[in-house]
């Protein structure tokens, strides 16, 4: 049995930032809730009007794609390739990107991330990440709750992708991966149920 727990997932971790700092006022079906730990607002200035109709309309579409490629497991013969291809080649920009896949950045730049809302934000939750990789294995959720996990694993599962989110929430984002919330995955009673749902 193999599980895969990919809880710094960069793509959605940035879109969600940009969501809450940037106030954005979004709609569609299976957005995430909001973050648990909210941002300060951006301080760049902000985006015109327009500017902000274009990423309200751009958010849940690259939201789907982005979590999406977080859900897919990583091809461990695209080293080998990066490898073989030259520095600043195309084929190792195509690459990189599959590896990567789509993000915030390949549409709009990495402007907005040079602002002290995201540096502090993102610092935060790095913080809180790597003092959570200290606990034991024994106390991990995938073995408090591994009957679920088991079940789930027969059913397909072998991505889980958590994000710091509020409430009990839970999203079959490709056939073999699930998104839910650190909240989902932190309660027993949430995670059996999310890892029951996965069908």
């Amino acid at each position: 049995m193999g599980i895969t727990v990919d809880d710094r997932p960069t793509a959605l971790l940035e879109l969600l930032w940009i969501r809450e700092a940037h106030d954005l006022h979004l709609h569609g079906t299976d957005l995430p809730p909001l973050l648990v730990d909210t941002p300060a607002g951006a301080s760049g200035g902000g985006a015109s009007a327009a500017e902000r109709v274009w990423w309200e309309r751009a958010w849940p579409r690259m939201w789907h794609a982005a979590a999406e490629h977080a859900g897919r497991g990583q091809n461990p013969r695209q080293f080998e390739r990066l490898q073989q291809t030259a520095d600043a080649s195309t084929e190792r920009k195509q690459i990189l990107h599959e590896m990567v896949g789509p993000s915030w950045r390949d549409e709009f730049g990495d402007a907005l991330f040079d602002d002290n809302s995201y540096q502090d934000w993102s610092r935060r939750g790095m913080d809180a990440h790597l003092s959570s990789m200290r606990q034991r294995m024994s106390h991990s959720p995938e073995h408090r709750d591994l009957d679920a996990l088991i079940r789930a694993w027969h059913a397909g599962l072998t991505k889980i992708v958590p994000i710091p989110c509020e409430g009990e929430y839970s999203h079959k984002i490709t056939p073999n991966a699930l998104l839910i919330t650190d909240a989902t995955r932190n309660d027993s009673d949430g995670y059996q149920r999310a890892l029951d749902s996965f069908r």
